[in-house]
């Protein structure tokens, strides 16, 4: 099946386009070491970083937001990750090479994330030498963060492109969603940050991949004429 000529690839921050679980994993543990508590395998914070520090904290300490102590033990931990952002989180392979792919081709790049641009614009400017995004989106640039397809919607607008025109991957069910409800062809990335009782292939994406590598094939397969 083909689709409409591709203009934009938008991508997911965390788990899709970059690698920033082994920075979680030094300050998750960082924080736990603070209250005497024992590392947890990097394994299990990595299934975890895809949604938020909310989550982390409830991994790493068992309490639940609205109880005793949560919101001192998240703030703690995003004033531990602002130290450590960046310092080991690398483009998952592949992920340069496309970039410079989707440069050389014409085609505009951009991040539509839920982390807060606090943290997002610090670390995108930590790879400058990437070529730059055409579209950055946040959760405090909308009214509604994803699955919500608005932050999506404003990314194509600020490209100059229809959702039609562009792709939207990401390694997050809500990614998916998003990106079907802004009305443009999704990819799940099952190399992500998947909780182990989930499955990519049950999000209805329109493309599943396993390997970054795998993203410019398909492109050019199905979107480039």
């Amino acid at each position: 099946m083909k689709y409409p000529t591709m203009k934009a690839v938008l991508f997911d921050l965390d788990g899709t386009l970059f690698d920033t679980a082994p920075d979680f994993v030094v300050v998750l543990n960082e924080l736990r070491q603070q209250e005497h508590l024992p590392p947890l395998a990097d394994a299990t914070i990595r299934e975890v970083v895809s949604n938020g520090a909310r989550a982390m904290v409830r991994l790493g300490f068992g309490v639940d937001e609205g109880e005793v102590g949560f919101d001192d033990l998240r703030q703690r931990l995003l004033d531990l990750y602002l130290v450590h952002l960046a310092s080991h989180t690398v483009p998952f392979p592949g992920i340069e090479l496309l970039l410079t792919q989707l440069a050389e081709n014409g085609i505009a790049w951009g991040v539509v994330t839920n982390k807060p641009s606090a943290y997002t614009i610090p670390l995108l400017r930590a790879f400058a030498h990437l070529p730059t995004p055409r579209a950055i989106v946040c959760p405090d640039d909308v009214a509604r963060r994803k699955p919500d397809p608005e932050p999506i919607l404003l990314a194509c607008s600020r490209i100059g492109c229809a959702p039609s025109e562009a792709v939207y991957v990401g390694d997050h069910e809500r990614d998916i969603m998003a990106g079907r409800a802004a009305g443009m062809p999704t990819i799940a990335c099952s190399y992500g940050y998947i909780d182990s009782d989930d499955d990519p292939s049950n999000w209805q994406a329109d493309h599943l991949i396993h390997h970054a590598e795998e993203i410019w094939p398909l492109l050019q397969q199905f979107y480039l004429k």
